[in-house]
C-alpha cells in the first residue's frame, strides 16, 4: 500500500453569482483557477457539485409573491385549508403571506410537537403531562395558549412562530394543531398540502376523505404566471426560498442539462470524465436540536449518469472480525486487497453489513452541502476526489 490518502473534499471559492450570469462557465473556470493555484489534478470520476442556489439565481428563476396569489386564486375557488407547512421565515412564510393576498380565508393546519423537519412549537414533557394525544387531539390557538404559554419560541431562531404565522394577516388566517390532514376538511374541502417528503399520502387521504380539490405545493408556479417571471414543472413551489421582501427564489430548472454541460466542457478542457451534481439540502439530522435538514424535495435535483444508484462497498471491520479474525497483519491485509478485487465476482450480503444503502447523490449531496454550509464560506462548488476509490486503489 503506497497511497495514504483517500477520500478529499475540497470548497471551490467562486466570484459571486449574479442574476443572469453564466454559471456553467463561471464554474468551469473556477475550477480550473483552483487546480493551478492550489496545484492539484482533476482524475476520471471526480465528482464536482455545484449548490442549487446557484444555478437558481442564474437562471433567474424568481417569483413574486404576487405571482403565487395569482396562481392560487386561479387553482382555488374557495377557502383553503392549508396542512402541515414547515415552520420557517426563509421556507414559508413569504408563501403564507402570498396566500393571505388572495382574499380567501386560509386555515393553517400545523403538525405537532413538531413540523415535519423537527422544528418543535411546543414541550414534548409539558404536551404529555397535559394528557394530549397528538394522533386525535386538535387544539385551536387559544388551547394551544392556554396551556403553553403567550410565547413558545423556536430553539435555535428564538420565533414564535404561531405569531408569526398568524400576524401575516389576522383578518384571514386561523390556526389550529393536529397530525391527522383529514382535519383540514371542517374548514374547506379544497386544500392545498405543504409537507414535503409525505405530500402523496397526505393527498390520497384528503381524496379518499372527501375533498374536493387537493393541490400540492409542487402544483403551484409550475408555470410562469408574469412574463419573464420564474416557475418550475417539476417541483413548483417546494424547495423555495425568501429572496427579498416581495420574492421567492424556486428550485432550479433544467438541473441535468446544467450538470451534463458542465461535464462536457470540463472532458474537452482537461481530458477526464468528471461527475458533476446541483445539490440542495444535505439529508441529515441534528442530534441536538433534532431538525431533519432536508426541507428541499429531493438532495439533487440534477446529476450526470455515474451517480446513479447505491454505493457497492464491503464492510472492512466486519469481515475482519468475522471472517478473516485470528489473522496476522500481514495475512488480513493480503486477505482484504483479495476480498476487495472479488467482490463482484463473489458478492455476499452479508459482506456489507453495516454499510449505508443510500442513494449516491443523497450522500454525495449531505457531503458537499455539509462543506459548503449557507453562510459566508464563499464556496458554493465542491471537488470530491477519491470517493469511489477503496482500499486497493494505489
Amino acid at each position: 500500500m503506497t497511497r495514504r490518502v483517500g477520500t478529499t473534499v475540497r470548497g471551490i471559492r467562486t466570484p459571486i453569482i449574479k442574476r443572469g450570469d453564466n454559471l456553467v462557465d463561471i464554474v468551469v473556470d473556477s475550477v480550473l483557477k483552483a487546480m493551478e493555484s492550489e496545484n492539484f489534478r482533476l482524475h476520471d470520476k471526480d465528482v464536482i457539485g455545484i449548490t442549487e442556489s446557484l444555478v437558481a439565481r442564474a437562471q433567474e428563476n424568481y417569483a413574486t409573491i404576487d405571482d403565487i396569489a395569482q396562481d392560487v386564486s386561479r387553482k382555488f375557488k374557495g377557502d383553503i385549508a392549508l396542512v402541515f407547512p414547515l415552520l420557517s421565515r426563509n421556507r414559508f412564510a413569504m408563501v403564507l403571506k402570498a396566500l393571505a393576498m388572495t382574499g380567501k380565508n386560509i386555515y393553517v393546519i400545523l403538525n405537532y410537537p413538531a413540523d415535519e423537519v423537527g422544528n418543535h412549537l411546543m414541550n414534548i414533557d409539558r404536551m404529555d403531562e397535559n394528557g394530549i394525544n397528538p394522533y386525535t387531539d386538535v387544539l385551536t390557538e387559544e388551547e394551544y395558549r392556554n396551556i403553553f404559554g403567550d410565547f413558545v419560541p423556536h430553539r435555535f431562531s428564538g420565533v414564535d412562530y404561531v405569531s408569526l404565522y398568524k400576524e401575516l394577516n389576522p383578518e384571514k388566517i386561523k390556526i389550529y394543531l393536529a397530525n391527522d390532514p383529514r382535519t383540514a376538511l371542517k374548514f374547506s374541502k379544497e386544500v392545498l398540502i405543504a409537507n414535503i417528503h409525505d405530500r402523496k399520502r397526505t393527498k390520497a387521504i384528503l381524496e379518499k376523505s372527501g375533498a374536493t380539490n387537493v393541490l400540492t405545493l409542487d402544483d403551484i408556479l409550475t408555470e410562469p404566471v408574469t412574463k419573464g417571471h420564474g416557475y418550475n414543472p417539476e417541483y413548483g413551489l417546494l424547495g423555495s426560498n425568501k429572496a427579498t421582501e416581495t420574492e421567492v427564489k424556486l428550485f432550479p430548472r433544467d438541473c441535468f442539462e446544467t450538470a451534463y454541460t458542465i461535464q462536457r466542457i470540463l472532458k474537452e478542457k482537461t481530458g477526464k470524465n468528471i461527475e458533476v451534481l446541483i445539490y440542495g439540502d444535505g439529508a441529515f439530522k441534528d442530534p441536538v436540536g433534532k431538525i431533519w435538514e432536508l426541507a428541499d424535495p429531493v438532495v439533487a435535483p440534477g446529476f450526470t449518469d455515474g451517480l446513479k444508484g447505491t454505493p457497492n462497498e464491503l464492510k472492512i471491520k466486519y469481515i475482519a472480525d468475522n471472517e478473516f479474525g485470528g489473522m496476522s497483519s500481514e495475512e488480513l491485509n493480503a486477505a482484504m486487497i483479495n476480498k476487495i478485487k472479488t467482490k463482484d465476482q463473489n458478492p455476499n450480503k452479508s459482506d456489507s453489513l453495516g454499510t449505508t444503502p443510500r442513494q449516491l447523490t443523497d450522500l454525495l449531496g449531505s457531503l458537499c452541502d455539509l462543506t459548503s454550509g449557507s453562510g459566508d464560506k464563499g464556496t458554493p462548488v465542491v471537488l470530491v476526489q477519491g470517493y469511489f476509490d477503496s482500499y486497493i486503489d494505489e
